[in-house]
């Protein structure tokens, strides 16, 4: 019989786990009932583990409206004061569009941030456990501030004012930990798929200058029959033009964009089927999709093997290129982008935190009974999910009706910003023309989940001699390790291997090799998401990691101290794939462009209206809604 594994402050309730401050037993469904919860120090969301990012009570209001049709009572009299401002979703976007409003119309102006989720931050999440002592942080969504010397003006200016300075990270971030260990990047064969457990060097995207007698003696390791083994070595020490014989560049740009890079390895390269599955789900967390759905092009572009002389030229429309950084993948905070969103409320809410610097914020505590007082200019409203916006009937301000704890509301502001999931505008402003709903309806969100393992220590990684875990045709998690070696402020990362620290896990549903786009594999995979407990999400985890790491000495009953599984059904921003969009749009055209279009008083936000799933993605669509709303008033 299978022994219950010792996690700390957990109790489960119908697959959900959840922890609070020590010696809470309430559920977060209690807590949300609890009238007095504004006077509740146990209210604290980063501590809950368990089931979390679109947690249960965040989505069922939602899900009635888009599905069912379902009609909410809306009340008859406004129900709270008139706001200058009403944001409704409370993610980066949202506050930094509440951010810009403030700074431009002044301080004085009255605004109200709504969301359906009991956290702000949207996907910017924040993780937290408290193992044998050691208060450890995580980040359970939008990881990192990538490439911040691309950001437009604002964007750069908004991080600046909120004390968001990346230069430090340079100091923060120890770029040398990994490899002053001796620390690499590892490649699990599961029992269940190649018979044995078996963890070796990940070498797939291994270059032309790995040591030739090193990479055989690895590869020749792998679980894989003989002829595959040779066609893998074949593969990344070629030098071979797959495609010289098609003289036309413009052809061979055409013909790489319309196929598939699996489908090139198997027609053109000519490898065995299992190593197309070996690379299949390797750009998984990147675009959420395999290559199987993902352009021979897109794979010349990551430099994948097979691709690295097919001699083109191809310039990206992308706002900055993911693979040829010209800054380092530094610019982390412990608690990922949750850090970027907890200073833009420590400037918006000051007494929330009372911080005066980014390092001092990582290890304060935000102050929730603060997000929504009466005496605040600005206020969040959490648990509060809007079911209908519409102008009033002088076209002069907006009705903003939203139902918290089973009750409706409304509220009234003199201009909107909609910084939720764009593709939930048809279902909330009966107003939107025909034609932006079936632009909005283009789209789709990437179904995500981020899994936050605080382990009591890290030997086996460090026995092994591994930081990172990948593993191909994943049961769950594709790839699991480490995380960002940053340390900041009174933080430190956990220097020595017998120190607790946080594992970082990430899935992506997809639904491959059935010829289905990337848009058909993330709704089928958004559908998966929904139908997986709490419990089996634990079993899964615990049986990859025992599986990978017991060489290392890993024991998953006595060093896995608590699980947080960061669940995004709508996760990623939908941007445009050149296996299964026009090859024109990009982020400056397709059909975001008219579903973001403004409504009088309504303007929308989010990285959906930008098409691209970053945080200046974010911000940017914020400043550019806002300032639709400002030249209103001067209209």
């Amino acid at each position: 019989m299978k022994k219950k594994l010792n996690i700390n402050r957990r109790d489960f309730i119908n697959g959900f786990a959840l922890s609070l401050t020590a010696g809470t037993t309430l559920s977060p469904f209690e807590l949300l009932a609890n009238e007095n919860l504004a006077l509740s120090s146990a209210y604290y969301p980063p501590a809950m583990t368990g089931m979390r990012g679109s947690h249960k009570g965040s989505y069922e209001i939602a899900h009635s409206l888009a599905w069912a049709g379902t009609k909410f009572d809306e009340p008859k009299h406004q129900t709270d004061t008139k706001y200058d401002l009403i944001v409704v979703g409370g993610g980066l976007s949202g506050l930094s569009a509440a951010y810009f409003y403030r700074q431009r119309y002044g301080k004085d102006a009255k605004i109200l941030v709504i969301d359906n989720h009991d956290d702000f931050g949207g996907h910017a999440k924040r993780n937290e456990f408290t193992v044998d002592g050691e208060k450890l942080i995580g980040y359970g969504g939008s990881q990192s501030i990538d490439t911040p010397s691309s950001y437009s003006a604002p964007a750069k200016k908004l991080l600046k004012d909120i004390g968001v300075i990346t230069e430090r990270f340079y100091d923060y971030y120890d770029q040398d930990f990994f490899g002053a260990r001796n620390l690499k990047r590892g490649l699990y064969f599961s029992n269940d798929l190649y018979g044995k457990d078996h963890v070796v060097e990940n070498l797939l995207r291994a270059h032309l200058d790995k040591n030739d007698n090193d990479l055989i003696d690895i590869l020749s390791k792998f679980p894989l029959a003989n002829e595959s083994k040779i066609a893998l070595i074949n593969l990344l020490k070629s030098k071979k033009n797959y495609l010289q014989d098609e003289p036309s560049l413009a052809k061979r740009i055409a013909l790489m964009r319309a196929t598939s890079y699996s489908d090139f390895l198997r027609k053109f390269v000519e490898v065995p089927e299992e190593v197309v599955l070996l690379y299949r789900d390797s750009h998984r967390g990147l675009w959420g999709v395999g290559w199987d759905a993902l352009s021979t092009l897109e794979a010349y572009k990551a430099n994948m093997p097979g691709t690295r002389y097919l001699d083109l030229e191809v310039k990206s429309a992308n706002p900055h290129n993911m693979y040829d950084r010209e800054e380092p993948y530094i610019f982390h905070f412990p608690d990922g982008n949750a850090g970027v969103a907890r200073a833009l409320v420590n400037k918006l809410i000051p007494d929330s935190m009372s911080v005066d610097t980014m390092e001092a914020q990582v290890k304060a505590k935000v102050d929730y009974n603060a997000l929504d007082l009466k005496s605040s200019k600005v206020r969040i409203r959490l648990n509060s999910s809007v079911v209908k916006v519409e102008h009033t009937s002088n076209q002069r301000s907006v009705n903003v009706v939203y139902i918290n704890n089973g009750k409706s509301y409304r509220v009234v502001g003199r201009h909107v910003v909609m910084a939720c999931y764009n593709n939930m505008l048809p279902h909330l402003c009966p107003e939107l023309p025909i034609e932006q709903k079936e632009a909005l309806n283009y789209a789709t969100k990437i179904p995500l989940v981020y899994m936050s393992i605080a382990v009591r220590n890290w030997r086996a990684f460090s026995n092994l001699g591994f930081h990172s875990i990948t593993i191909p045709q994943p049961k769950l998690m594709h790839s699991f390790g480490l995380d960002f070696p940053v340390s900041m402020g009174d933080y430190n990362f956990p220097q020595n291997p017998n120190q607790p620290t946080i594992l970082h896990g990430t899935y992506v549903p997809t639904d491959p090799d059935k010829g289905l786009s990337a848009k058909e594999q993330a709704i089928n995979g958004r559908r998966q998401l929904y139908e997986i407990s709490f419990a089996q999400f634990e079993h899964d985890i615990i049986e990859q990691m025992q599986g990978s790491l017991k060489g290392g000495g890993f024991d998953a009953e006595r060093d896995i101290a608590g699980i947080t599984v960061n669940r995004w059904p709508h996760g990623y921003a939908w941007e445009y794939n050149d296996y299964s969009d026009p090859a024109e749009y990009n982020p400056y055209n397709g059909p975001h462009i008219k579903g973001r279009a403004r409504i009088g008083r309504i303007s929308i936000a989010n990285s959906d209206a930008s098409a691209y799933a970053y945080v200046d993605g974010a911000i940017d669509a914020a400043d550019r809604a806002v300032n639709e709303q400002l030249q209103l008033q001067v209209m």
